[in-house]
């Protein structure tokens, strides 16, 4: 790939399930089982109580609204996603949950409007309609041609890197993981006889030790490798010393990029021996608006994280965050004050780490390369 820079977006979770399913032309059953809420429809109108109506049915474009700006004007080489959203119409809800998504998978333009080349499918929602409702998943990403990592009807699939083809002849691998520590079941793993997730029972360096076996076994010279992790808990701000180890390990043995995921709101950004690990992306399209509870952690307030790595090193090149925040189901540009707020807080979380203001009102690290 020579001396070239590849940019990748990416972007924590993706959530078009639930209340978001049902402001889209094509809404799957409202049911749900959640000790509160029985309707998913009750979230579209909570977050219709707080910034006026949703006009549905709206465009696939409507969840991503700026976004999709942000992506047209950036041209990432690559975009990776975290779907956690299950894409069926079965109706086997998963025993013991708590909350469970599904979207229709006629709404799937939804999520091709923004043309991820990756969709992660490694967190603790995509078996929430058990193993059928994964199956039909993975048939109908597959038919609409999107490629996924994390999930698969056996061990060999869950563990696959999806591989996207990059300018100068080399890929980005990206290898999904989903941690118990995110509440994925242990018996969502994918074993020889079932279909499952590419599971991470801890994070510890025996694990890390089997991710570097496997990332080393599939990469190649001119390969950059993202491992896309979904872990840790919802909320705070906090990262687990087991967590900081076990994403070390993984870049001392040669991954190039740490995608992490499952908080509500952005965690702690950390590069590591010129690489980024980012250790908690927070939701990017959900249907939270209008719930209560954690308002401290400003969990409407969105990133889209636009990185540049080298093509020929895998050292990190530079990283522009975009702040978003969503308002009637949709993603706008969030104002300046709330950019500052999202400055200010992860400079303050990100120990090491500079964050400073982007001429173009985007956030970026001051001195990517020269960080821990």
């Amino acid at each position: 790939m020579g001396g070239g820079v590849v940019t990748l977006f990416l972007c924590g979770d993706v959530m078009l399930g639930r209340g978001v399913d049902q402001v889209l032309a094509h809404p799957g059953s409202p049911r749900l089982r959640e000790d509160w809420v029985t309707d998913a429809r009750e979230y579209v109108r909570l977050a219709e109580s707080v910034n006026g109506p949703v006009p549905a049915p709206v465009a696939p474009s409507w969840p991503w609204g700026e976004a999709l700006r942000v992506l047209e004007e950036a041209g990432p080489d690559v975009r990776v996603v975290n779907l956690e959203t299950s894409v069926t119409r079965c109706d086997a809800f998963a025993p013991g949950k708590a909350v469970h998504y599904r979207m229709h998978p006629a709404n799937l333009p939804a999520l091709t409007v923004a043309r991820p080349d990756v969709c992660v499918l490694a967190n603790n929602h995509v078996l929430d309609f058990g193993r059928p409702g994964l199956e039909e998943t993975l048939d109908a990403l597959a038919g609409a041609g999107l490629r996924t990592a994390g999930a698969g009807r056996g061990p060999d699939e869950a563990y696959a890197p999806a591989a996207v083809p990059v300018p100068g002849g080399g890929r980005v691998l990206v290898f999904a993981l989903g941690a118990r520590s995110s509440g994925i079941p242990p018996d969502w793993a994918a074993t020889p006889a079932l279909s499952g997730v590419a599971y991470l029972p801890e994070l510890s360096a025996t694990t890390a030790a089997a991710v570097v076996r496997h990332v080393r076994r599939a990469k190649q010279a001119g390969d950059l490798a993202v491992v896309s992790v979904h872990w840790g808990s919802n909320w705070g701000y906090r990262v687990p010393r087991d967590q900081l180890r076990f994403a070390r390990a993984l870049v001392d043995g040669g991954v190039d990029l740490v995608h992490g995921h499952s908080s509500h709101h952005p965690r702690p950004v950390e590069v590591y021996r010129d690489r980024l690990v980012l250790h908690g992306c927070g939701d990017f399209v959900d249907d939270y608006e209008g719930i209560s509870g954690y308002e401290e952690f400003r969990d409407d307030l969105r990133i889209a994280y636009l990185v540049r790595v080298a093509a020929d090193t895998g050292r990190l090149a530079g990283l522009r965050m975009v702040p978003l925040r969503v308002r009637r189901m949709r993603l706008e540009p969030a104002p300046d004050a709330d950019r500052v707020w999202l400055r200010t807080t992860l400079d303050r979380i990100s120990g090491g780490v500079r964050i400073a203001p982007a001429p173009d009102g985007s956030l970026a690290l001051a001195h990517p390369a020269a960080a821990s």
